[in-house]
């Protein structure tokens, strides 16, 4: 529940953002307010301002909605390649599961975040290029899951009757595989989310993520990180909201993983 409700208030926090926000995240007002000073209109800066006077909460704030949207993006598009590829390795097996099995064992013999920095140096800094580079990071962890238990399912009797039936590969594979690896899967999900949440923070903190001046949890951390000692509630803010969506995300993985057990 503690989990739920984190991860439910950051996405409401994402979706409500232009409501929620006090400022406008981009334009500049009092450079370096600390938490509590008065706005020249009277307004709170409730968590402070920035090096440019940009309001911190309203940046926290609409800074949710690129990594949580880009999160839940990016880890689908991971599971469609990782679901689909790996279905199709433990269930033909032979050349297709030899070839598959390669090319994930290649990426996956790298770095995951060196893979994102080349992705991300060779395309740029973009929307659709930070959900690509998080898709191949992730596919083939997700491919090797989905394989195993294909592998395992595959053998089984009720299988074997709808192949014996007639029925169509992707049929079997969808209504006969692919429910057996649901429960486990929805688990890595949730954990993959908060994966790919650290991944786009990390990418905004060395300057690869979201082009500025989008508001960005990881860019935040970077801006702010010169004059923390300082100025702590420069880099405090968004690092704790990073913490509280991956704890959140963590925490409903393990109560979705005890639910899976006791039923």
């Amino acid at each position: 529940m503690t989990g739920l409700v984190l991860v439910g208030g950051w996405l409401v926090v994402a979706l409500l953002a232009p409501l929620l926000a006090p400022f406008d995240p981009l334009v500049s007002l009092t450079p370096l307010a600390a938490p509590g000073a008065h706005a020249p209109d009277g307004r709170i800066f409730w968590l402070g301002t920035d090096l440019l006077g940009r309001d911190i909460l309203s940046r926290v704030i609409y800074g949710a909605r690129p990594v949580v949207g880009l999160s839940l993006l990016a880890t689908g598009t991971a599971y469609l390649v990782g679901v689909a590829s790996g279905l199709a390795a433990g269930y033909f097996r032979g050349w297709v599961d030899t070839v598959l099995s390669f090319a994930a064992g290649v990426v996956l013999s790298f770095p995951v975040l060196v893979l994102y920095i080349v992705v991300i140096v060779a395309l740029g800094a973009s929307y659709a290029n930070v959900v690509l580079a998080v898709t191949f990071g992730s596919a083939p962890a997700i491919f090797r899951i989905v394989r195993a238990i294909a592998l395992d399912v595959a053998g089984r009797d009720y299988v074997a009757a709808s192949v014996a039936q007639g029925e169509p590969a992707h049929r079997i594979l969808v209504q006969d595989i692919l429910p057996n690896a649901a429960p486990p899967l929805l688990v890595d999900f949730c954990l993959r989310i908060g994966y790919s949440a650290i991944t786009i923070g990390a990418l905004g903190f060395l300057g690869l993520g979201l082009p500025p001046p989008t508001p960005d949890w990881g860019g935040m951390v970077s801006e702010g990180r010169a004059m923390a000692l300082a100025f702590p509630h420069l880099v405090i803010f968004p690092c704790l909201a990073i913490s509280s969506l991956v704890v959140g995300l963590s925490l409903l993985a393990d109560g979705l993983n005890e639910g899976g057990r006791h039923a």
